[in-house]
């Protein structure tokens, strides 16, 4: 091999040289997944509606849409001390603790606006810092991870984000059913368990980003097959630089447009589940009706009843039981789906995940059993209903599709990028995933009011209807290894 082709090509790092480069990712998802838990819990006790709430979540695929693409071409062009992408990654977890120490505070802090307002302003700077890492933790695999390790790559940081997430998900329970915290919420304010989890949530999200900036030395610009610094780019009017980046969109690899469709249905899909599997279980299992999640009946009757709440507060619980479930079922995955795409290939076993996915949201409609049962989880007991413990099969399939969303449109697409863009196309890809939250936010809790009377169980199924048009869409993927947009990406650098 020649001098030159020793530069060009990445070295083979070791498992724990790989596991060091998402590390932190494991802590931005322990703050992600409490957030998603969480959210509509803490907006609703704060005084919003159903329909409001998935208008509430709306701010999360609009930062990424925004940031994402703008840090993804900005560390394309960064190198100081700390690196090309540690930078973003730092400040977004940074941020990110900020706005979790002060989001479930909001009925205490907020003096000069309502407390609901002060709760939604903190949620857009979680959901900001949480892009502003996303992004480069992505780009920092595909910077540091050769070709023949990427399927691994992508698996280990898939296999990282979940147990952050079974964590993150599971930790208000645990507050409650170990600790002895409170876990039910005065009127207009938010449980003590859900409180303490997110300061715990924070101090985790800086441990973790820090132990990766601290222990990933990323290569310098030139270094084994990354590109120089464009320093003509830098010197570009912001007027042409915006040119190049819409100009980049026109000019996206045809894997990334087909991609976006298999994204669109997807994230759709997940974007329902994170807003309305609270009112959806907490209505269908235990049999909270709808009017109890409207905030013009709760001012009317004044004092919620004690069983109600202590309802919503269970079933609020177990919502943080279930999606550290299908955390859990994902990361499993994870451990596997490497060696599976290996052997039958990255579009079978996406679109085969996926279609475990639609099952498992599918499902959940036939759980209603109200009977009360005692389950051992090992930590501790609770009494749930046994709908609510059957929902955790739905889980397993749910869990294999996130895995696979995690993981496969990443370790397709890599190999269509150009070395030299690869941040700002894989910010640019982030429009398949803000684009579908938007598009849910927007309509979902229309759909849930006017065509199913604020019956949060059908929009649930819904969602697994797209989750199954996401599994066919994998089918009209091209995956070319080969591809990549150097040609016509010359034609408009960002």
């Amino acid at each position: 091999m020649t001098r030159q082709q020793k530069q060009n090509t990445k070295p083979k790092l070791s498992f724990w040289q790989i596991w060091n480069v998402s590390f932190g990712f494991l802590g931005v998802q322990f703050g992600f997944a409490l957030q998603n838990a969480n959210a509509s819990r803490i907006l609703s006790d704060l005084g919003a509606d159903l329909h409001s709430l998935s208008l509430f979540w709306l701010v999360a695929p609009v930062m990424g849409l925004i940031i994402q693409p703008i840090v993804g071409s900005a560390s394309d062009k960064t190198w100081n001390r700390l690196g090309r992408r540690n930078p973003y990654i730092l400040a977004g977890g940074i941020a990110a603790a900020f706005g979790m120490l002060l989001m479930p505070n909001s009925s205490n802090i907020a003096t000069f606006m309502t407390p609901l307002l002060f709760g939604a302003m903190m949620l857009a700077l979680m959901d900001a810092a949480f892009n502003l890492a996303f992004q480069p933790f992505r780009a920092l695999v595909s910077d540091m991870v050769s070709e023949d390790q990427r399927n691994l790559g992508y698996s280990i940081q898939s296999f990282l984000i979940n147990i952050g997430a079974v964590f993150g998900s599971i930790l208000p329970f645990l507050l409650t059913n170990v600790i002895g915290l409170e876990n039910v919420a005065d009127k207009g304010e938010v449980a003590p368990s859900v409180i303490w989890a997110f300061y715990i949530g924070a101090t985790v999200m800086l441990g973790s980003v820090l132990w990766t900036v601290l222990r990933t030395k990323e290569y310098a610009p030139g270094e084994n097959g990354l590109p120089e610094l464009n320093q003509e780019a830098e010197k570009l009017p912001l007027g042409e630089r915006l040119s190049g980046f819409f100009g980049l969109m026109k000019t996206m690899p045809e894997t990334m447009k087909r991609l976006a469709v298999v994204q669109f249905f997807s994230w759709f899909a997940l974007f329902i589940m994170w807003v309305y599997t609270m009112p959806a279980i907490t209505q269908h299992i235990w049999g909270v009706d709808a009017k109890w999640f409207d905030p013009d009946y709760l001012s009317q009757v004044g004092q919620v009843p004690a069983h109600i709440a202590q309802a919503k507060g269970t079933a609020g619980d177990w919502v943080g039981i279930m999606f550290a479930a299908y955390s859990v079922f994902a990361a499993i995955a994870s451990l596997f789906m490497a060696k599976v795409a290996n052997q039958i290939g990255r579009k079978l076993t996406y679109s085969v995940s996926l279609l475990a996915g639609a099952i498992g949201y599918i499902s959940i409609i036939f759980w209603q059993d109200s009977t009360l049962t005692m389950v051992n989880l090992g930590i501790t007991e609770i009494e749930v209903p046994q709908g609510a413990v059957m929902l955790l099969i739905s889980m397993i399939g749910v869990g294999m599709a996130w895995a696979a969303i995690l993981a496969m449109p990443y370790a397709i697409l890599a190999g269509s990028l150009p070395p030299k863009q690869t941040g700002v196309y894989m910010g640019i890809f982030n429009f398949t995933i803000a684009a579908p939250q938007i598009v849910s936010g927007l309509f979902a809790g229309w759909i849930l009011t006017s065509v199913f009377e604020n019956q949060a169980i059908y929009i649930m199924m819904m969602a697994g209807g797209a989750m199954l048009l996401a599994a066919l869409a994998v089918y009209f993927v091209k995956e070319n290894g080969s591809e990549t947009a150097e040609t016509t990406s010359e034609q408009a650098t960002a």
